[in-house]
C-alpha cells in the first residue's frame, strides 16, 4: 500500500502505477470538508469525472452527487449454471438470440416493459413529488429496463474454475442515473456558491448536507436509481437464462450474484456512521460474494470479500483502463487486438478502429490488479471468456 501524507487526510492507495490526474483528483477528494479519516483508493483506478474511478470516500454530514457519479447503481451480475461444458455453434446461436432481444448501446426497447421495474409511487409507498426527477423519466425508464447500454457495459459467457459454465452481466441505471446525478450536482453546484463553499469550483464536487431537503431528495432517488439498475441486470439476465434453455439442456442455475460500485450508503466504520461513497469500487465485507471482472479478453473472478478496514471493507470493480477512449483507437493495433481474442477462441464483436476502445488493450492487468488486493478479496472463482456481447 502506497500512502501520500501531504493533504488533510491520507490517501492509501492499493497500487502504484497511477494517473498523475488520479492523483490530483484524489488529494481534491482528501480535501473536502467533512471527509473521514483517510481516502482509499483502489487497485483499478484512473481517472474519472471530479473523483477517480475506484474511489472510497467517506464523509461526515455531507453527500457528493459527482463521487457517486453519472451511472448510479451501476453494477455486476453474475450467475452460475448447471452445464459445464458448450459447443460454439449453441454459443453463436445464443449471442445471436441475446442481440435480438437485449439493445445495446443508445438502443431502448421499443414497448414499454414492465416487468421488475420498481414503482416510485406504489413500491416505495412515496408520492411522486418525492421522486421528482425518476417520476418524470418513469415513462422512458419503461422502455430502458432491460438494455445494456454502451461504453464498457457487458453480457459475457464464461467457463469457471468450477468446471461450470456462467453468465456475468454489466450494466447499469441508463439514462435515468445520469438524470438524476446531473439534477442534483447542478442544484449542489448552486448551493455551493451561495454558501461560499471553499470547494473550488473546477474540482466538480460541491457537495449537499444529508439532512437538508435536497440532499434527502437525492439520496432518495439516488437510492431508486440503485433499485432500477440492479432490476435491469435482472431483466436481461431472466431473458438471457430463457434463451440458454432453448438452446442448451441447462437443468438449473444458482441465485444471481449482485453487485454494485456507484452509490453512497451510511455505514459504520471506526465506530463513527459515515456516508460511505463508493465509485468503481465494491462492498468487500466478510459477508459479501463480489464481481471483478477483466477486459473481454482476460480473467473475471468471484471473490469473498475479507472486510480490510482500511479499504472501508471495499475492493475493486474491474481490471480499469489504463489508456482512455480516443488514445486506445490511436494507439492499439486492430489485427493484434482481434488476434488476442480469436487465438484464446472467444466469440467477440471487435470489428473496426472504434472497436478499440474496449479491446483488452486498453486496460490494466488484471492478475496484477488481484494481486494487489490480496488483503482485500479471496478469490473463489476464475471466469475464463468464451463469448462477449459488448454495447
Amino acid at each position: 500500500m502506497k500512502i501520500i501524507t501531504t493533504e488533510k487526510i491520507p490517501i492509501k492507495m492499493w497500487l502504484k502505477d497511477i494517473e498523475d490526474g488520479a492523483v490530483e483528483q484524489a488529494k481534491h477528494l482528501a480535501n473536502l470538508p467533512s471527509v473521514f479519516n483517510h481516502i482509499a483508493i483502489m487497485p483499478d483506478s484512473h481517472v474519472g469525472y471530479g473523483s477517480p474511478i475506484g474511489a472510497v470516500v467517506a464523509t461526515r454530514g455531507i453527500i457528493v452527487p459527482n463521487i457517486v457519479g453519472v451511472d448510479i447503481g451501476c453494477g455486476m451480475c453474475a450467475v452460475k449454471t448447471s452445464l459445464t461444458d458448450i459447443d460454439k455453434e449453441a454459443l453463436k446461436k445464443i449471442l445471436g438470440e441475446i442481440r435480438k432481444q437485449i439493445p445495446v448501446g443508445f438502443g431502448h426497447h421499443k414497448e414499454a416493459q414492465n416487468e421488475l421495474l420498481i414503482s416510485p409511487e406504489t413500491d416505495y409507498g412515496m408520492k411522486l413529488k418525492e421522486y421528482p426527477i425518476c417520476s418524470e423519466q418513469y415513462t422512458s425508464a419503461l422502455k430502458q429496463i432491460g438494455t445494456l447500454g454502451g461504453g464498457n457495459h457487458f453480457i459475457e459467457i464464461q467457463k469457471g474454475s468450477d468446471g461450470h459454465i456462467w453468465i456475468m452481466i454489466h450494466s447499469g441505471s441508463r439514462n435515468l442515473g445520469k438524470q438524476v446525478a446531473d439534477h442534483y450536482n447542478k442544484i449542489a453546484k448552486e448551493l455551493n456558491a451561495k454558501w461560499f463553499s471553499r470547494i473550488p469550483g473546477e474540482w466538480d464536487l460541491a457537495f449537499l448536507p444529508i439532512d437538508s431537503e435536497e440532499g434527502q431528495s437525492y439520496i432518495r432517488e439516488m437510492n431508486y436509481c440503485v433499485e432500477f439498475a440492479l432490476s435491469n441486470r435482472k431483466l436481461m439476465m431472466e431473458r438471457i437464462l430463457n434463451i440458454f434453455s432453448l438452446h442448451t439442456d441447462i437443468q438449473y442455475f444458482d441465485p444471481i450474484i449482485n453487485i454494485a460500485h456507484n452509490y453512497a450508503r451510511l455505514e459504520n466504520h471506526m465506530g463513527q456512521n459515515v456516508m460511505v461513497h463508493r465509485k468503481g469500487a465494491t462492498l468487500a465485507d466478510e459477508n459479501t460474494i463480489g464481481i471483478v471482472p477483466g477486459s473481454q479478453g482476460t480473467k473475471s473472478y468471484i471473490v469473498k470479500g475479507k472486510g480490510n478496514i482500511e479499504s472501508f471493507k471495499s475492493c475493486s470493480h474491474g481490471a480499469g483502463r489504463k489508456m482512455g477512449r480516443k488514445d486506445a483507437e490511436r494507439r492499439l493495433n486492430l489485427e493484434e487486438e482481434i488476434k488476442k481474442l480469436d487465438d484464446q477462441g472467444i466469440l467477440h464483436g471487435i470489428r473496426g478502429k472504434h472497436d478499440l476502445d474496449e479491446a483488452p488493450g486498453a486496460y490494466k492487468d488484471v492478475q496484477e490488479v488481484m494481486k494487489n488486493q490480496e488483503d482485500l478479496v479471496e478469490i473463489l472463482v476464475e471466469l475464463s471468456p468464451l463469448a462477449v456481447v459488448k454495447g
